[in-house]
């Protein structure tokens, strides 16, 4: 676990950068492993015991395709602007309005803040909505399987819908010509 201690930190605006190996992200279980070295580089503003992490964080992560399933590699070039102040007790209040400011809001305990974490957030932050491998991916075909960006099958492109076979022989029934 990679963290930052805060209790060494004496100078109110500092600045920090380093590059991780991939490893430090072991996938364990994520839509997504990260690929190249991560660049991570922040200014770090102290006000009393509040602290301000202005930065960025680099990197390409690999994650499948949401229509053929095949992994693609994902730029990340995310800029962020966090704030951490102490968990308190009263930082855990059971109900309240969400404020503006609660979505860059952190909590550090022990005076560290757990850079591998924040920079996992920020990896989720920066997936796409819908990840595909290229704009007009086509897919696999939906009754064998095939990955349609490599080749073509013979599957019929039209599908009926087991469920509305009834209504379907019924439809037949009304258009047949009366005698």
């Amino acid at each position: 676990m990679l963290v930052l201690n805060l209790a060494r930190i004496r100078t109110p605006h500092e600045h920090f950068e380093e590059v991780y190996p991939p490893e430090t992200f072991a996938a364990d279980g994520e839509s997504f492993t990260v690929a190249t070295p991560v660049k991570l580089a922040f200014d770090l503003y102290k006000d009393k015991d509040q602290f301000r992490l202005d930065g960025r964080i680099e990197t390409t992560i690999e994650l499948p395709c949401s229509r053929c399933l095949e992994p693609f590699r994902w730029p990340v070039n995310s800029v962020f602007d966090l704030r951490y102040q102490p968990r308190t007790p009263q930082s855990a209040k059971p109900e309240r309005e969400v404020e503006e400011d609660d979505f860059s809001t952190a909590f550090y305990v022990n005076d560290e803040i757990d850079l591998v974490q924040m920079m996992r957030e920020q990896l989720y932050l920066a997936l796409p909505m819908k990840p595909l491998c290229r704009p007009d991916c086509r897919g696999l075909c939906v009754q064998c399987g095939t990955n349609l960006n490599r080749g073509t099958c013979d599957c019929s492109p039209h599908w009926d819908d087991p469920r509305l076979a009834a209504l379907k022989a019924l439809q037949v029934k009304n258009t047949e010509p009366r005698n």
